[in-house]
């Protein structure tokens, strides 16, 4: 399922005591959307890195009490004095067979020994899938069928809303718009593949050295050689900056590109630069200027990115005329 609908499923499910398993390639922003949900309702997270566990770990260390051996469990796990939160078993298939059974008894009854996890915490995990090359153990039936398997997807609409609410360079959105194939691509050969999270790397790399011919040897060490060719040519074809501010200057008469990466990259830019002011108004007038199919991805951008678009007459007007194109 695409991250909006993984979103609203556990938080769904976060209402109730069975465990999660967040499955999806590497990159994807698994461990992201636990924390992002997380951080609305305002809760805690315990973030355990089963991979980093040996078998006794969870159990804690013994020591003699009157006579009689008692468990201290280790620190790391919520005490009854935290307030609830999410207990969040990252890479736990990555964890060898002996740790992954040591966590039975916690997933499904949620105690391990003399421990028992407080009221109000939920377990969620997460891990990649054996055929993404990942480091990975075959996961146990007896394990596994203590969750509740969630498969998460990547979408290109739902990435762009992130994006475009997280400051990603312009330039890499309109470019995965032009070629959304590239979002996320199988790991080959070499070390560095495309996936969100590279795509974010390379924003803030392009932003560090302020061009991507400025910084296209690194590019191939992020994403791989073909999709960091790709990304040098469309940069070499896009619009300027400089003809992006004579359209935000004068959006009624000042020249609108026509080759498809170029619209791209317009509706990128001015979306990512929607709380200005100036760039509100222009986009408005803009929308009667684009072909119906950019101006709609550009009214859906802005709304995401400012509210108050829906208040501006430009598109108000285009609401009359399209209004069927952006209910779709």
């Amino acid at each position: 399922m695409k991250p909006s609908r993984l979103d609203a499923v556990l938080d769904s499910l976060l209402e109730q005591r069975w465990p999660a398993f967040v499955w999806g390639a590497p990159g994807i922003g698994k461990s992201s959307l636990i924390h992002a949900i997380a951080q609305r309702r305002g809760l805690p997270v315990v973030d355990l890195r089963a991979s980093l566990l040996d078998p006794t770990d969870l159990r804690g260390i013994p020591a003699l009490e009157n006579g009689r051996t008692a468990w201290y469990p280790p620190a790391f796990l919520p005490r009854p004095e935290n307030p609830p939160g999410i207990l969040f078993l990252d890479e736990i298939n990555a964890a060898p067979p002996l740790v992954q059974a040591s966590l039975y008894q916690l997933v499904l009854d949620r105690r391990v020994g003399e421990y028992e996890l407080p009221p109000g915490w939920w377990i969620v995990a997460a891990g990649n899938r054996q055929q993404d090359r990942a480091v990975t153990f075959r996961m146990s039936s007896a394990l596994a069928n203590r969750f509740v398997h969630l498969q998460l997807e990547v979408d290109i609409d739902d990435w762009r809303t992130w994006a475009l609410g997280h400051g990603i360079e312009p330039l890499v959105i309109g470019f995965i718009g032009v070629r959304p194939g590239l979002l996320q691509q199988e790991p080959g050969e070499t070390p560095a593949f495309a996936t969100p999270r590279s795509w974010e790397m390379v924003s803030d790399v392009i932003r560090r050295f302020g061009s991507v011919t400025a910084c296209r040897d690194v590019l191939p060490g992020i994403i791989g050689e073909g999709p960091a060719i790709e990304l040098q040519k469309f940069a070499r074809q896009a619009v300027q900056e400089t003809a992006l501010r004579d359209l935000v200057s004068h959006p009624g008469t000042a020249t609108l590109p026509r080759a498809l990466d170029e619209l791209y990259l317009v509706t990128s830019w001015f979306a990512a630069h929607g709380k200005d002011k100036a760039v509100l108004k222009s986009a408005a007038v803009l929308l009667d200027r684009l072909p119906p199919e950019f101006a709609v991805v550009l009214a859906r951008d802005m709304l995401k990115t400012n509210t108050s678009f829906v208040r501006e007459p430009g598109y108000k007007e285009f609401l009359k005329r399209h209004g069927k194109l952006l209910a779709t």
